[in-house]
């Protein structure tokens, strides 16, 4: 399976025609389109079927499309990489993370390393740990902050100094507004929105404790901006961290800490054994030397 095919494969996939696809890649449709039989006739499986509107994916041919974007992305990152290695230090890093406050923190590490190196640029991906976490092992992250609990057991982590506190976020006219932190007993009975993370919702089980019940959850989301909107028409109360950015708006939201109160801990990981370009390695060594100077 060549990566060209894989190329004109996806081209076909956006465009929804082999003939848009044909003329955006300068091929000739016949070409194109005996490209495509080839690749069908390679995998063993049908990819495309012909729709009202158009060509339209088969379930497998969905599936290819997602692996494909992530092999033809992670060629095409190899291929930036390989030529820098031999020049000043350039390239791009690759960041992962949550919405969390330790991202202060990793702002600051990126900012100050640009300064010495102006060169290497950050690509930043914002998604929930799991995610995050996957992306790393197909090696298109090569840092993450990452919110616990986390299973580390294939990363090498530094562990932030801070912990990310969890509140509540709510309307400004809320009742639980004028309290100036929210028991459990607060909450019992409203409809609550929670982050999707199991092992987060796990946290917040037992932070409830049997007065916990999961019909009062309304709502889950891997990120704020998801639920934001929620909260702000009043269809639920969120529990989330306190560096979320929906929880630093006081014009649409307030936030609440909780009593007692909960936090976690955030790590800056990475693939154990994961070949880096140098730009990353770099990046690397120097968040090393920052906490170990901390």
């Amino acid at each position: 399976m060549e990566i060209r095919v894989l190329q004109y494969f996806l081209a076909v996939a956006r465009e929804g025609n082999i003939s848009r696809a044909a003329e955006v890649l300068h091929l000739t449709q016949p070409t194109l389109s005996r490209q495509l039989a080839q690749l069908e006739e390679e995998t063993g499986v049908r990819l495309f079927r012909r729709g009202s509107r158009g060509i339209e994916l088969t379930g497998e041919g969905r599936l290819l499309r997602r692996r494909a974007e992530e092999i033809v992305e992670l060629v095409e990152r190899t291929a930036a990489e390989l030529p820098q290695q031999a020049r000043e230090l350039e390239g791009a890093v690759a960041i992962g993370s949550g919405e969390v406050g330790g991202m202060e923190i990793l702002a600051r590490l990126c900012g100050a390393f640009r300064e010495q190196h102006p060169k290497v640029t950050f690509d930043l991906y914002t998604a929930a740990a799991d995610d995050v976490k996957e992306r790393m092992e197909r090696g298109l992250i090569d840092v993450s902050l990452l919110l616990e609990p986390v299973n580390l057991e294939r990363y090498e982590f530094i562990r932030l100094p801070h912990r990310e506190r969890f509140v509540v976020m709510m309307r400004p006219d809320d009742p639980l507004a004028r309290k100036s932190s929210v028991t459990r007993e607060d909450l019992a009975g409203l409809p609550l929105i929670l982050p999707r993370r199991l092992n987060v919702q796990g946290e917040l089980a037992s932070w409830f404790g049997r007065g916990f019940d999961s019909r009062q959850v309304a709502f889950t989301g891997n990120l704020s901006a998801n639920y934001l909107p929620l909260v702000r028409q009043g269809y639920g109360i969120a529990v989330t961290v306190e560096g979320t950015p929906g929880a630093r708006n006081p014009a649409e939201t307030v936030t609440r800490p909780l009593e007692p109160e909960l936090s976690v801990g955030a790590v800056l990981a990475w693939k154990r054994g994961q070949p880096f370009g140098n730009a990353a390695e770099a990046f690397i060594a120097y968040v090393r030397c920052f906490f170990s100077m901390e």
